[in-house]
């Protein structure tokens, strides 16, 4: 089959609240070539505790964290990430900062761009956290991987501005909460130029133990560099 395989997870991790050891199982078993992480490490001591998950996955920070309030990219040692940047998103008062990280990468020669955020729990302000974020990823050439906690689910607003132009599955299994998901507000979108091999909501016991969202896993494949 013609293409660069990548395999890209996505997971709101909780601020690494609940069961740290299944998280890092899971993770090494399902091995990324690109782990999106919402809710990583984001105040005092961010950057060690980001680098210690990353190894206990076997893997190496890549991009994010406080600049990205806590969006962070993880990566194998497969992907070498180039120049990366963090936006961030006019504050509503009395509510939290947020933000988007962008990385460019390369996997065997093929060239890419992953972006992760997490948007607002307040339906009022996601639409405009939506529009910035799109503005700029609309910047973007080339490949391009899109994942996020977007805290509603494809009939939202901000969901379908995030997701113009992109691709994903119409598959609705939900991921939130993962001890008895109802909700499907964890995403992941790629450009039209890279296929979608696999998409698959991970909803096993490990999965529902490591979090309070469930993760959610593509195979991908990117057009030859």
């Amino acid at each position: 089959m013609s293409g660069v395989p990548l395999r890209v997870l996505s997971w709101n991790v909780h601020g690494l609240k609940d069961d740290r050891a299944a998280l890092v199982g899971l993770v090494r078993e399902l091995a990324p070539d690109v782990f999106i992480l919402q809710e990583a490490p984001r105040r005092f001591g961010w950057r060690p505790r980001s680098a210690a998950l990353a190894g206990e996955c076997g893997l190496v920070v890549g991009a994010g964290g406080l600049p990205a309030l806590g969006n962070l990219m993880m990566v194998s040692l497969r992907v070498a990430v180039g120049v990366n940047w963090c936006l961030r998103y006019p504050l509503t008062p009395g509510r939290h900062l947020r933000g988007a990280f962008f990385a460019h990468g390369r996997v065997r020669g093929a060239s890419f761009t992953v972006s992760g955020s997490h948007l607002a729990t307040d339906p009022a302000e996601r639409p405009s956290q939506a529009a910035h974020w799109k503005d700029e990823l609309s910047r973007l050439e080339g490949p391009v991987v899109v994942a996020a906690d977007l805290n509603e689910g494809p009939g939202g607003g901000a969901w379908r501005t995030v997701g113009d132009g992109l691709v994903t599955t119409k598959d609705d299994e939900p991921t939130f909460p993962a001890s008895a998901p109802s909700r499907r507000i964890d995403g992941l979108f790629v450009s039209p130029d890279v296929d979608i091999e696999r998409y698959e909501i991970i909803g096993t016991d490990r999965a529902r133990a490591a979090s309070d969202h469930l993760p959610v896993l593509a195979d991908l494949r990117l057009p030859s560099g």
